[in-house]
């Protein structure tokens, strides 16, 4: 997979969804941990993302325990940066504007953003972004829905301001073995 991302030009976002968590039991949805096929997979994404050049300066988390757990142990796979990040509660509740208004109130200095959330917005949001030369695989398995652990990497040379319906390209999706 090549990126399009190479002289800066264009800025990358990185939809992810938490990696596997255990099923719901005694405890609210808030605070399932990542069952331990999750912990596997939270590892090998930081891995990957890191060797696909997708570390990012921003991180836009979810405040569920899965979630957090998810960047938590994905972030040292990423390498030394410190990325700037808000782990907030609007992402857990989250609708398809409000991802887009957290990508919207992004610095433009930014240039990889990545955002952990759940399903079925994730991909309900890279489904709205792709446009014109997306992945047909990817722009296919992100309308019907991503597994968990799985990645969206969409790109535009817009600012973050004017990332709006169709405006950006799907270029890859991934998703590792557990």
């Amino acid at each position: 997979m090549t990126l399009k991302v190479q002289d800066g030009s264009y800025r990358r976002l990185v939809l992810l969804r938490h990696a596997k968590a255990e099923p719901a039991g005694n405890v609210s949805d808030e605070l399932r941990p990542l069952a331990l096929q999750g912990r596997r997979q939270a590892v090998r994404v930081g891995t990957a993302l890191a060797g696909l050049g997708l570390v990012p300066e921003r991180v836009v988390c979810s405040d569920a325990l899965r979630t957090r757990q998810t960047w938590e142990l994905l972030r040292p796979g990423l390498g030394d940066d410190e990325p700037e990040v808000l782990v907030t509660g609007d992402v857990y509740s989250a609708g398809v504007d409000d991802i887009l208004r957290l990508v919207h109130e992004t610095d433009d200095e930014v240039r990889t953003l990545l955002v952990v959330g759940h399903e079925p917005v994730m991909s309900a949001v890279a489904a709205r972004l792709a446009g014109p030369g997306s992945d047909s695989a990817g722009l296919a398995q992100v309308r019907v829905g991503v597994q968990t652990a799985t990645y969206v990497v969409l790109e535009s040379a817009a600012p973050w301001a004017g990332w709006s319906a169709a405006g950006a390209v799907l270029t890859h999706i991934g998703r590792p073995e557990a």
